[in-house]
């Protein structure tokens, strides 16, 4: 089984990992954490004076051994170490208080930029998620919030703590002997060109393991999702090795960033302890000789012994550093593509919504053509001039072969991709003149492929119909419907269907998504071959009770079987992306040869079974 790579065309305008700037990006993280910056900064001063704080510990050593124990004075020695416990508890309190200030804030702003992604996601058009994985999508929403966190409340304030604390130490050890503090200054021009190349490197690798988290996310996520289909035809082997595959790639991913880690930390590890070694072997000499008291060394090495820990961690957290900038980048790369466009109503000749039934009312097709955005701009559009009008109070049946862009057509009048060129109306009116929530309240849409979410069976039929919709807009639904099944469920109405209501028959979906369709009592109505996973008798039930639906709303139904076609007053033919033919179903039975082949087969059982 192949992987789905995750896009590049939106990621594509932030250059290469290799010109991107972690700093320009984590800066982009700014709005999110501005409003939580009071308690970040105070959190930051405080980590700062408790890291200073254990650089006091080496002068009072240096107190200590210069005085009490060489003028050998015991309760010298016990009251150094009464100071001694002082600053560290100090120092401890200290970080605890700094920790207690970061994580309700931090918490909330991981849970804001969740939200954010969230509702972004809603606002993106179809042609979007038809390109995203959604396992990438996902992966943006969980784990790189989840390092950004992490970088929020420990890299971005110890990058500024150890690097005051590296300056304030390596000015005590000068301050001490300046000759011991270049020794251990030497190192600093090797270990900044490491860090260079390491963040360099570091970058690429990371964003490329974080982009297979989310081509793993997707597998595992379609494999539970078609866990039918995989047991189904045994492919649990198949599916296995496409797992083990990405798994492999992945762990080579994270082995090649562990070995990048372990490269930085030998350096910064083994060239200071060298110049430590070095610093010592010149200070004991310095303390024979009587050039240097033995209190200063002691107080020297042990200011560079407490360095260790700031110096030691560059890596650790560059690395953390370089991830959360890729993570910021995968963020934004969703946050930055652009949402649907909203515009506000414009009158225009033929009045607005509710104009009416004139010769502008009911739904029209001008001149309609599309192309998916991903298309080539040279090659034959899915849709090309289609002109049609279904009347106001009118069903019109759209039928055509496979391929045809029936059910393209029908994604367009709510609006889920937008036209190439031409224009749509309802009663007169551009519906790229309406806000999306004032055309979405109009025109209901029931797709043949029913999609139900993990919550009751009430709360998804409700879902078609304003907030104001009670139990009485339930039950009519329902019974148009003919979704009776619903009350023999354990808790009637507030049945929990499960993910992708799987618990239920594709009857009984369909049947479900039908009535979130009719029970907001839309002005308009598009429905892609609604009945395509209903019985002989069931579909029957429902047809007589559409009926009743379809002579109060304008209608447009996408329909295979010849029962479906004569719920409609008239039929347009689609062949190739136009519209062939229009009129009765008799009129193109009799002058329309590829619609009499469509309905071949079915059309004379089918007008026995309604005589």
């Amino acid at each position: 089984m192949a992987t789905t790579p995750a896009p590049t065309e939106e990621a594509a305008g932030t250059g290469s990992a290799a010109n991107r700037s972690a700093v320009r990006s984590l800066l982009r993280l700014w709005p999110y954490v501005r409003p939580v910056r009071a308690r970040l900064s105070i959190a930051a001063v405080i980590a700062v004076v408790a890291s200073c704080t254990g650089l006091v510990i080496p002068l009072a050593l240096k107190w200590i051994v210069d005085g009490p124990v060489a003028d050998r004075d015991t309760g010298g020695v016990w009251l150094g170490a009464l100071y001694l416990l002082l600053l560290g508890i100090a120092e401890a309190v200290l970080f605890g208080l700094r920790r207690w200030l970061v994580a309700r804030p931090l918490a909330g702003v991981e849970a804001a930029m969740r939200a954010d992604l969230y509702r972004h996601l809603q606002r993106l058009p179809v042609a979007f998620h038809d390109r995203w994985p959604s396992g990438q999508l996902l992966s943006r929403g969980t784990t790189d919030l989840m390092l950004l966190r992490m970088f929020l409340a420990f890299p971005l304030t110890f990058l500024l703590v150890n690097s005051v604390t590296i300056l304030v130490g390596f000015l005590i050890m000068l301050a001490q002997d300046w000759t011991l503090g270049l020794v251990l200054l030497a190192p600093a021009v090797p270990v900044v060109i490491v860090c260079w190349l390491f963040e360099k490197r570091y970058s690429q690798v990371a964003r490329q393991a974080q982009d297979q988290v989310g081509d793993l996310t997707t597998l595992v996520e379609e494999s539970v999702l078609g866990i039918r289909i995989i047991k189904g035809f045994g492919r649990h082997r198949s599916q296995a090795l496409a797992f083990r595959a990405l798994s492999r790639e992945l762990r080579g991913t994270e082995l090649v960033k562990a070995r990048l880690l372990a490269g930085i930390f030998a350096v910064i590890t083994t060239l200071p302890e060298l110049a430590v070694g070095a610093a010592l072997v010149l200070g004991s000499v310095q303390v024979a000789d009587g050039s240097l008291s033995a209190g200063t060394l002691v107080a020297f090495l042990s200011t560079a012994l407490a360095l260790r820990w700031p110096v030691e961690s560059i890596g650790f957290l560059l690395a953390m550093s370089q991830e959360a900038a890729t993570a910021t980048e995968r963020y934004f790369e969703v946050m930055d593509a652009a949402p649907e466009p909203e515009t506000a109503p414009v009158p225009r000749p033929g009045g607005g919504p509710g104009a009416g039934a004139g010769d502008g009312g009911g739904l029209r097709f001008e001149g309609v053509r599309f192309r998916y955005p991903d298309a080539d701009p040279g090659g034959v559009p899915v849709l090309d001039g289609v002109d049609l009008h279904v009347r106001h109070g009118e069903t019109m049946a759209l039928v055509g072969g496979t391929g045809s862009g029936k059910t393209t057509l029908t994604a367009l009048v709510p609006r889920l991709h937008e036209v190439t060129e031409g224009r749509i109306t309802l009663d007169g009116v551009d519906i790229t003149d309406m806000p999306r929530q004032t055309l979405r309240a109009l025109v209901a849409v029931a797709f043949e492929e029913p999609t139900l979410f993990s919550a009751s069976v009430g709360e998804n039929v409700l879902m078609g119909a304003a907030d104001t919709a009670g139990e009485a807009d339930l039950r009519r639904a329902l019974d148009i419907a003919q979704a009776d099944f619903v009350h023999a469920l354990p808790h009637g109405t507030d049945t929990q269907v499960g993910e992708q209501g799987l618990s239920l028959s594709g009857g009984q979906r369909q049947r479900l998504a039908l009535a979130r369709a009719v029970v907001g009592n839309p002005r308009f109505l598009v429905l892609d071959d609604p009945l395509s996973a209903l019985d002989v008798h069931t579909e029957a039930l429902v047809e007589a009770a559409l009926r009743r639906v379809l002579a109060g709303t304008t209608a447009l139904v996408v329909a295979h079987r010849p029962s479906t076609v004569l719920l409609a007053d008239r039929v347009a033919l689609l062949s190739g992306g136009r519209v062939t033919a229009v009129g009765t179903h008799h009129e193109l039975l009799r002058t329309s040869a590829e619609y009499a082949w469509l309905m071949s087969g079915r059309t004379e059982t089918t007008e026995r079974e309604n005589r």
